[in-house]
């Protein structure tokens, strides 16, 4: 469903799953917002959250330059070739996918595709370039009874991955190379940022098991590959 969390369990050991107990787990969240209001508790009215609900007025960028001043670096903003099509103040302020607010006009729209803190770059372009089919992942953590290198090595294993807690998952393949752990999605995605979280699924059922998953180090947009 749209707001399932089995998205979020990916990292979770199976030494602690056997502890785990999920007395929600079978409800859907408007059920519970129903039960909720029959015993009187005001949660039961409270907006769903967004984006990151912890930070005060949502502003991330604030949070991120106390953490990482130099993400607040003034640098270029340059086109898939290099090109220098203006500046900016810092690429904590831009996000993959992001088109409004770019401040450069070059009459065509144009999406962030890549950012670059070491050379504090902000790369753009056309939203083409913002397609995904192959990611390369770290600090992945497997689930499954079966030994993980025996699976994905050869063709890989079919699963189902999602990139996003909000979207549906996906047909995807689960590759080993030379000991790193890639995934490559049928249909592609769009918008995918180093740093998400990619959670595989088993493909053979409509509430399948969560396999496990890892973070996304490396993404590769369809236009840079090769």
């Amino acid at each position: 469903s749209e707001r399932d969390q089995s998205y979020f369990l990916f990292a979770t050991t199976p030494e602690q799953l056997e502890f785990l107990r999920f007395p929600l787990g079978g409800m859907s969240k408007a059920k519970v917002r129903e039960m909720a209001r029959e015993m009187g508790l005001d949660i039961a009215d409270k907006h769903d959250s967004q984006d990151i609900c912890f930070v005060p007025g949502g502003r991330y960028a604030d949070v991120i330059a106390k953490i990482h001043p130099e993400a607040m670096r003034a640098g270029d903003i340059v086109d898939l070739n290099g090109k220098v099509l203006g500046q900016h103040k810092g690429v904590a302020n831009y996000t993959i996918g992001q088109r409004r607010g770019l401040g450069i006009s070059v009459g065509e729209p144009l999406y962030v595709v890549a950012l670059d803190p070491k050379t504090a770059q902000v790369v753009v372009g056309p939203h083409e370039a913002l397609k995904t089919y192959t990611v390369r992942l770290r600090d992945v953590n497997w689930l499954g009874e079966k030994s993980l290198e025996k699976l994905a090595s050869g063709n890989g294993l079919q699963i189902e991955a999602r990139i996003r807690s909000t979207r549906a998952p996906q047909s995807a393949v689960l590759l080993m190379r030379d000991g790193e752990i890639f995934v490559t999605l049928i249909a592609g995605e769009y918008g995918i940022s180093p740093g998400q979280a990619c959670v595989f699924y088993g493909d053979d059922d409509i509430q399948a098991q969560v396999l496990g998953g890892g973070f996304i180090a490396e993404a590769v947009p369809a236009a840079h590959a090769a």
